[in-house]
């Protein structure tokens, strides 16, 4: 087939009503469309059946994790260029998979048909998740978690570095280092938690022990921590061990619900709270009101999105769902603060930190595309793909204001109104 890439790229042009601002290379070696734009590549004409039969952004995301499209030169440049065609038109506006349905497009349909290939739909990769059943029950909230988490520790370490730490970095120097960024960030959370020597902390969904092992040093206080990620646990417990922390530190391979030894005098939940789930926030907030002593705090550090106009609908990214995070849920933070108070919670603090996240989500860009073979040896091609995309696309999302992070702190506060907390609170900063 001659010159695909003009051909292809008409094609898209037709379908999106617009002009495509990348470049196009094509299998055939052609290319087409604006000089000096970073290139889509389709290495395959398979990711056209890829997109046919799953229009939208799931069929972009199959295409992408077999291989079968890449990007040649800036990424975050590529993904700025087509955001607005394909994830910012807004909710009433006909984003990819409508235009392809749509009968004025046919002709279009047609012809990316002919340069398809045989009209078979593909496999999925199997990077793609199979999902056991219902929702955020026990069980299918454990084979998320392993899906996302569980794919090898050597592997994160890679993307992460030394402090192991997968959530916002808290940047006092934007030139500083992604290790002095995370270390701040978990001072930050044990001031605003107020932590002093001989409390109990529990933080939920510990992850690799970064936390527990930072609040028992330096703040001297006992930790149990819970993840339900066998890896991450086998992780945090060597590294306890490691620290000469084991009297003080206490990790578990255990569901939060399931935590009966309270009460504590502070819970800390830095990046769990988006797993889950709206159907089950509440349940999750009025677990952990249960756990603390009157007057304990909570600090809850959550990723946002921006509200929808029909809130009643449920709302999914197709890519995450499928590739990322099985089962996630963002909520606005309006919701979030709403369902905490209505779990008894008084909200004293509310702080943005959306900035942060795009930084931090840069350095571990750069990180894994800078040890890129040996990520790929670790999990697969497909996997590596998948997080170089998800981060990315995260890192210009949280700089444009598309999702948000924020932390939250709140305390159980007793019925005499005595919340412990210092007139003027900002003083941890």
């Amino acid at each position: 087939m001659a010159d695909a890439a003009s051909r292809l790229h008409a094609l898209v042009e037709q379908l999106l009503g617009a002009p495509f601002p990348l470049r196009l290379t094509a299998w055939d070696g052609s290319q087409a469309g604006p000089p000096g734009a970073p290139a889509l590549v389709v290495r395959h004409r398979r990711a056209l059946r890829h997109l046919i039969f799953k229009p939208g952004e799931l069929g972009l995301a199959r295409a992408w994790v077999a291989g079968d499209l890449d990007v040649e030169g800036d990424l975050y440049t590529a993904l700025g260029l087509v955001s607005g065609l394909l994830w910012e038109r807004g909710e009433d506006a006909r984003g990819l998979g409508e235009a392809l349905r749509d009968p004025r497009f046919r002709s279009a349909v047609r012809g990316l048909l002919r340069m398809a290939g045989p009209p078979l739909p593909p496999a999925p990769p199997r990077e793609e998740v199979r999902r056991p059943g219902h929702r955020h029950t026990r069980r299918s909230d454990r084979t998320a978690i392993s899906h996302h988490y569980d794919v090898g520790n050597d592997f994160y370490s890679l993307v992460l570095g030394p402090s192991m730490v997968y959530s916002c970095a808290y940047w006092r120097d934007p030139d500083g280092t992604l290790e002095d960024a995370q270390r701040d960030k978990l001072e930050l959370v044990c001031r605003k938690l107020g932590l002093r020597p001989g409390q109990r902390l529990l933080d939920v969904g510990c992850g690799w022990g970064s936390m527990a092992v930072h609040a028992a040093r330096e703040h001297g206080v006992s930790v149990v921590g819970v993840t339900l990620s066998q890896e991450q646990a086998t992780y945090a417990r060597k590294r306890v061990a490691e620290e000469g922390l084991t009297d003080r530190i206490e990790i578990r391979v255990q569901d939060y619900r399931d935590v009966t030894d309270g009460p504590y005098d502070a819970i800390s939940s830095i990046g769990m709270a988006e797993h889950v789930g709206a159907e089950k926030y509440l349940e999750y907030a009025g677990d952990l009101y249960a756990l603390l002593k009157p007057g304990g705090r909570l600090l809850n550090h959550q990723i946002s999105r921006r509200p929808h106009a029909d809130e009643s609908a449920y709302h999914v990214d197709a890519f995450i769902d499928a590739y990322v995070f099985p089962d996630g849920e963002l909520a606005p933070l309006g919701t979030t603060v709403t369902q905490l108070e209505r779990a008894g919670f008084e909200v004293r603090d509310v702080e943005s930190i959306r900035e942060h996240y795009a930084l931090t989500l840069r350095h571990w860009v750069a990180r894994l595309e800078a040890d890129w073979q040996r990520a790929v040896t670790l999990v697969s091609p497909g996997r590596a793909r998948v997080w170089r995309l998800y981060m990315a696309a995260s890192a210009l999302s949280f700089e444009r204001n598309g999702i948000g992070v924020n932390q939250v702190l709140a305390v159980r506060t007793p019925p005499d109104g005595t919340s412990g907390l210092p007139l003027r609170t900002r003083t941890w900063t």
